[in-house]
C-alpha cells in the first residue's frame, strides 16, 4: 500500500458475513474484547460472529458507538498489526461502525486502552519490520524524493478534487463557522505573510511549495520576491503553469530543489507544513538550512503540525497507519522538539507561537465531506479500497486535532543579529 494509499459504511447493521473464526481468531478476539471494556470515555456496541456485546461506559462522552466485525480476519489483523492492522482491515471491508471519527477520538481519548491494543506480544515482529521499514525510509536526498512521489505525486487530478481552488493542502484558517474553505485558505495564506512581517520587495524563500498558492499569495499581494521549491514534480510543473498565469514570472522564481541544495540569502523564510516530511533525524539539519539562508536579523515562519510533548518520544518509536500508508519518512514535532532544536543548533530564537488546531480538525472534515459526496475520481483511480483508504486517513487525523492530542502552531522565529 505504501505509494498508493487504499469508507465508513455509515452504519454498523450490516450482516457479519465471516465464515466462523478459527480457534485462533477466537483467542485473539477475547483478548481485544478484554482491552476494550476497559474504555472510559465511551462504548462499543460490538457486532460479530459471536453475537453482540457492549464494551466500555455507554455514560462516557461518546455514548455508544456501532461496530460490526464482518470478518473474524479483523482480531488477526489487529492482534498481528495493532494500529496499522486496524487500518488495513478497514480498507479490506472487514469492519465498519456508525462514526468512524467518533470511534478514533474514543481510542485517543483513551489511549492506554488504544496502546494495549497495539503493544502485544503477538504484533513485536511486525512493529520491528515497520520500524525496519521507516529507517530505510529515511529521509536522505534520494528517500525524500521518493516519499514525496508516494502521496504528493498520485495525481493532480485526485487532490483537485478535495481542495478548494487554491490547491493550498494544509490546514486552512476560519475567521467564521460558515466561511468557504477558498477564503479560509486566503485567510491562512496572509497569515503566514503577516507572521513574519512581509514587505514589498523583501526577499523571500518558501520551502515547500505545494501547488504554489502561499508563493503566489506573497508576491501578488505582499509585492514580495519569491523563490520557492519543492521536489515534487507534479507540484512543480502545476505550480509553474499557475504563476505564468497569473503574470507573477517576474516576482516568483520556481526551484525543483532539495532544500539542503539551496543557496543565497533572504529577508523572510515561510515553509508550510514541511518540516513534518523531513523526519527527526533531519530537524537539525532542516533548521540549520533555514537560519543560513536568512540575513542576520532576519524571520523564519513555520505552520507546523505538533504533538503533545509528553507523548513525542513515544510517537517516535511507533509506526502508526499514516507513518506506514500515508506519510512515509513523516514525524509531528512538539513545539519543544522544535524549539529544543533551534536552540542547540542554530541561532533562531522564538519569538511568536499559536496553535490553531481545531482549524484543521474542520479542515479535514470538509476534504472528507467533498471526498465523499461525490467520490468517481477515487473509485476510477484505485477502486473502493482506494476510497476507504482516504477516509480512513482523514477521519485518524481529524479524531487527532478534535482530541488535542495533536496541533497545528504558526511559530516565528528570528535569527541573531541584524
Amino acid at each position: 500500500m505504501t505509494g498508493s494509499i487504499l469508507i465508513a459504511d455509515g452504519h454498523a447493521a450490516g450482516a457479519v458475513r465471516s465464515p466462523q473464526p478459527t480457534s485462533l481468531q477466537r483467542r485473539l478476539r477475547a483478548g481485544a474484547v478484554a482491552q476494550l471494556r476497559q474504555l472510559r470515555s465511551g462504548a462499543i456496541l460490538l457486532r460479530c460472529a459471536h453475537g453482540e456485546e457492549l464494551l466500555g461506559d455507554p455514560s462516557g462522552r461518546f455514548g455508544t458507538i456501532q461496530l460490526a466485525v464482518h470478518d473474524a480476519a479483523t482480531w488477526s489483523a489487529l492482534a498481528f498489526g495493532g494500529d496499522v492492522g486496524a487500518g488495513e482491515a478497514f480498507v479490506a471491508r472487514q469492519w465498519s461502525c456508525s462514526d468512524l471519527v467518533a470511534l478514533q477520538r474514543l481510542f485517543v481519548a483513551d489511549r492506554d486502552v488504544l496502546l494495549g491494543m497495539h503493544l502485544t506480544p503477538w504484533s513485536w515482529p511486525r512493529r520491528l519490520f515497520l520500524r525496519l521499514g521507516q529507517f530505510l525510509r529515511r529521509n536522505s536526498h534520494t528517500g525524500s524524493r521518493a516519499n514525496i512521489r508516494d502521496h504528493y505525486d498520485l495525481g493532480d487530478d485526485l487532490f483537485a478534487h478535495f481542495l478548494d481552488p487554491t490547491m493550498t493542502y494544509s490546514s486552512a484558517w476560519f475567521e467564521h463557522a460558515g466561511e468557504s474553505m477558498e477564503q479560509a485558505q486566503q485567510n491562512k495564506l496572509r497569515r503566514l505573510c503577516r507572521l513574519v512581517d512581509l514587505q514589498r520587495d523583501e526577499r523571500l524563500l518558501e520551502i515547500g511549495s505545494g501547488w504554489g498558492s502561499l508563493a503566489m499569495c506573497a508576491a501578488a499581494e505582499f509585492g514580495a520576491k519569491v523563490t520557492t521549491t519543492t521536489i515534487s514534480k507534479n507540484q512543480h510543473e502545476h505550480a509553474k503553469r499557475n504563476v505564468l498565469q497569473r503574470g507573477l514570472g517576474h516576482r516568483v522564481q520556481l526551484l525543483q530543489r532539495d532544500y539542503r541544495d539551496l543557496d543565497g540569502t533572504f529577508d523572510k523564510l515561510l515553509s508550510c507544513e514541511m518540516v513534518e516530511a523531513v523526519g527527526a533525524r533531519f530537524l537539525p539539519t532542516f533548521l540549520r538550512v533555514c537560519a543560513s539562508r536568512l540575513r542576520p536579523g532576519g524571520l523564519l515562519g513555520l505552520q507546523a503540525i505538533t504533538i503533545q510533548h509528553q507523548h513525542y518520544d513515544a510517537a517516535l518509536r511507533m509506526v502508526d497507519y499514516i507513518r506506514r500508508h500515508v506519510f512515509p519518512g513523516s514525524f509531528i514535532p512538539s513545539v519543544q522538539a522544535l524549539v529544543s532544536a533551534a536552540s542547540a543548533h542554530t541561532d533562531l530564537h522564538l519569538e511568536h507561537v499559536e496553535d490553531f488546531g481545531l482549524h484543521y480538525a474542520t479542515t479535514l472534515q470538509r476534504w472528507r465531506e467533498r471526498m465523499l459526496a461525490a467520490p468517481d475520481p477515487f473509485l476510477l483511480r484505485g477502486g473502493p479500497a482506494l476510497l476507504r483508504a482516504w477516509e480512513y486517513y482523514f477521519a485518524y487525523c481529524e479524531a487527532g486535532f478534535r482530541e488535542r492530542h495533536i496541533g497545528v502552531c504558526h511559530l516565528r522565529f528570528r535569527r541573531a543579529g541584524g
